[in-house]
């Protein structure tokens, strides 16, 4: 579960420096804050169906059970 938070919160953490940097001291903000702010704002922009999900093992074992090509 760590392997999955931690990204997510230095990734976040450096978009909110990114925007706030560009809000509060424009003059000073360079092309890596504006890309950096463009591109979390672009994947917010992404369908949730994109993301993939992971099948349940139940889900696998009852699609391999009800295949009708495999001969009997």
């Amino acid at each position: 579960m760590v392997r999955r938070w931690v990204p997510v919160l230095v990734l976040g953490g450096a978009w909110w420096w990114a925007v706030l940097r560009l809000l509060l001291e424009p003059q000073h903000a360079g092309v890596v804050e504006g890309a950096v702010a463009a591109g979390g704002w672009g994947l917010s922009l992404l369908p949730v169906h994109v993301a993939s999900s992971g099948r349940p093992e139940k889900a696998a074992d009852e699609a391999a059970v009800n295949r009708t090509d495999i001969p009997s």
